[in-house]
């Protein structure tokens, strides 16, 4: 597996070895750039860098698993498998289906409607489709989460970000004193109370305060995971496929 390059403008040159990578990190050369894929970022362009070759993008489609692949002449630069959402939406899709099922057969009083939509303006939207499309989807329409009955069980905060964070960035804490004291690195789930739980390799760990927690990457909509054994990037897509250029 290479790394992948690109300039101070961001764009794309050729790929280098990992060693090759290390050596421009410690002379200070490059930056790191994204975590996931991981990605750095050259200072000053080098003159083999600079000289653009060609690849080829090999694709195998699925039904739930799509791999995907880059490579010079019959070498593989970069490896990945991205794994559709389909059938996540579907279970998704059927456990609504039954939670609204249970709400109409519960005998709960009637509430008038609080508005007309009939009557509003042309071009204005429902609060739930404003909401979508101001959060470009990476938000959630239930305004509570429910348990398998039904019944609220915690609320969805209105603010998504807590003190510069929010639920999907992957971050570094290092704990310095506590119960905790260690170095976790993972996806976080924000907590308006400022203590943050970070879903790592080793399992989840609860209660860590923001004040230890360093942003890694943002969250952008993919889940990453890594295989040492296949050398293999996982790509998990949340309703969109990276574009093949």
């Amino acid at each position: 597996m290479f790394v992948l390059v690109v300039d101070k403008n961001r764009k794309p040159l050729n790929p280098c070895h990992p060693a090759r990578a290390r050596k421009f990190l410690k002379e200070g050369k490059a930056v790191v750039l994204r975590r996931y894929p991981f990605t750095i970022m050259l200072k000053n362009v080098e003159e083999d860098c600079d000289n653009q070759q060609e690849y080829r993008l090999k694709l195998d489609p699925g039904s739930r698993t799509t791999g995907i692949s880059i490579l010079k002449d019959n070498t593989i630069i970069w490896a990945a498998e991205l794994n559709h959402r389909g059938y996540s939406i579907k279970q998704s899709l059927e456990s609504r289906r039954a939670l609204r099922r249970g709400r109409r057969n519960r005998h709960t009083r009637y509430r008038k409607p609080r508005f007309n939509n009939r009557n509003r303006a042309y071009g204005w939207l429902a609060p739930s489709l404003q909401h979508r499309v101001d959060t470009t989807g990476h938000g959630t329409r239930k305004v509570c989460r429910t348990d398998k009955y039904g019944f609220p069980v915690r609320y969805v905060p209105r603010s998504k970000f807590v003190h510069g964070f929010q639920t999907g960035d992957i971050v570094k804490a290092i704990v310095t004193k506590g119960k905790k004291i260690g170095t976790y690195m993972g996806r976080i789930a924000v907590r308006t109370t400022g203590s943050f739980n970070i879903a790592t390799p080793n399992g989840l760990v609860q209660g860590i305060s923001h004040k230890y927690c360093s942003r890694v990457q943002g969250k952008d909509g993919y889940q990453y995971t890594f295989s040492r054994k296949s050398c293999r990037t996982a790509v998990y897509v949340r309703g969109r496929i990276p574009p093949h250029t």
